[in-house]
């Protein structure tokens, strides 16, 4: 593949990471804890998908097509985020009896921030100098997003029993597919020959670091290594639950494609 498409590869894979996640997290909207968090949730959110907006704008730039489209107009099968990101939060649909697991959206959420600063850190010196320049962009709004979350994994983790109970179920489930948070997909060893980013398992090994600190700081040890038995996303693989959250995100595009989908 040439330079180029292997670049496009690399940033579909942010923006569609963020996309999907941000989704994920706009379903909570009215759900959450209490009333502060859902207006913390909800900056968090759009932030979030200012950053996939931010990603398919520079595909755009590379001439892949207009940004919309991108977000709104492909087939799952093109899709390159992580299974994991696409999941549901739970049985039920946001406007029909959502029963979500909060436990796991925590986890979910943090887990990924961690691998998201870790991965954001490498691109801030990445030879593609617009990639280099969004990271940066990114860098300031993800520490607190990271910031966040980290402050709810520390309070439930060290609250009730049933709480606890329910956060290492969470982890359990989470560590079963983040093997695919952290994979960069078949053109792996193109990223990082280019040097548009470090190599996959330079930056996992260090976001399973973090991890792993955070973890033992609540007296929690993660065994093993995390794993990807729902498929790797990168290479296209996923789930009905990115069907059904792209035909959701996609409805305002398709009734009136001249609409702002932002």
């Amino acid at each position: 593949m040439t330079d180029n498409k292997i670049l496009r590869e690399l940033i579909y894979q942010l923006a569609d990471d963020n996309f999907i996640h941000s989704y994920r997290g706009s379903e909570w909207l009215g759900l959450v804890p209490h009333i502060e968090e859902d207006v913390a949730y909800s900056s968090i959110t759009q932030d979030t998908m200012g950053h996939a907006y931010m990603f398919y704008k520079l595909l755009e730039e590379m001439g892949e097509g207009n940004s919309d489209e991108l977000a709104h107009a492909r087939k799952p099968k093109d899709f390159r985020n992580a299974i994991l990101l696409e999941e549901k939060n739970g049985t039920g649909t946001y406007l029909d009896n959502p029963d979500y697991d909060w436990a796991f959206t925590v986890v979910r959420n943090l887990f990924y921030n961690v691998y998201k600063e870790t991965q954001l850190e490498s691109l801030k010196q990445s030879s593609y100098e617009p990639l280099s320049i969004t990271a940066r962009k990114i860098e300031t709004e993800q520490y607190y997003h990271l910031m966040h979350w980290k402050t709810w994994f520390m309070q439930l983790m060290q609250s009730t029993e049933e709480a606890r109970t329910r956060m290492e179920n969470a982890i359990r489930r989470v560590w079963k597919d983040f093997g695919g948070v952290i994979s960069q997909g078949r053109y792996a060893d193109e990223f990082s020959a280019r040097k548009y980013i470090e190599p996959e398992e330079v930056l996992g090994q260090r976001c399973l670091d973090k991890l792993g600190e955070l973890c033992k700081s609540v007296d929690f040890n993660l065994e093993g290594k995390p794993g990807m038995e729902k498929g790797n996303g990168r290479n296209g693989e996923h789930t009905e639950d990115l069907k059904q959250a792209l035909e959701t995100l996609s409805e305002v595009y398709f009734s009136d494609a001249e609409a702002s989908s932002w």
